[in-house]
């Protein structure tokens, strides 16, 4: 009886093993959520100011170009997580007319910077301070990380929350590219 039971409790055992095994390795990814935007269709609201560690940066000077705004701070956790991949699109991206812009969102300056110092960010793509919040307002941003895709003519063609990956902003930009 007792070996019965001890049968019994190994297969159920092997069966929950195999079940969450299955699952873990037949999971998405965490990625951002594509929302609707009063914004799409639209023009992007500008955004200008200096990038950390000189020069400015001009959201109208970038007509022409896809651009990527995204919206994040040193404390946000999700922000973390998605810099690599943020870094990877830059990357894969800088030569085919795509620009990232990182615009700080609610935190100090100093914090900011040593983020971008963390990631070595700088020589990937450009981050600005929002000093008064005025580009999270007529973007409408209420939390980090929240990124925006502007296509060649200036318009806002998506706006996704949370963190995004390298194959979701190229995906996003192959269809603008359309």
């Amino acid at each position: 009886m007792r070996r019965r039971y001890v049968l019994i409790l190994s297969v159920v055992a092997l069966v929950a093993i195999v079940g969450l095994s299955i699952l873990l390795v037949t999971r998405q990814p965490v990625s951002a959520t594509s929302v609707p935007s009063a914004l799409v269709g639209k023009a992007a609201p500008d955004i200008r100011g200096s990038q950390f560690g000189g020069g400015t940066f001009s959201l109208k000077s970038e007509r022409g170009k896809i651009v990527v705004v995204n919206f994040f701070a040193s404390w946000c956790g999700p922000c973390q997580v998605e810099e690599p991949n943020l870094i990877t699109f830059a990357w894969q991206q800088h030569r085919k007319g795509v620009v990232v812009l990182g615009v700080v969102f609610n935190d100090t300056i100093d914090a900011a910077k040593a983020f971008d110092a963390k990631w070595d960010t700088r020589q990937f793509y450009p981050s600005i301070a929002d000093l008064n919040g005025s580009f999270a307002f007529h973007y409408g941003v209420t939390s980090p990380p929240s990124t925006f895709v502007i296509d060649a003519h200036g318009r806002v063609v998506a706006e996704l929350l949370g963190p995004v990956s390298a194959a979701q902003l190229n995906n996003l930009v192959a269809r603008v590219r359309a």
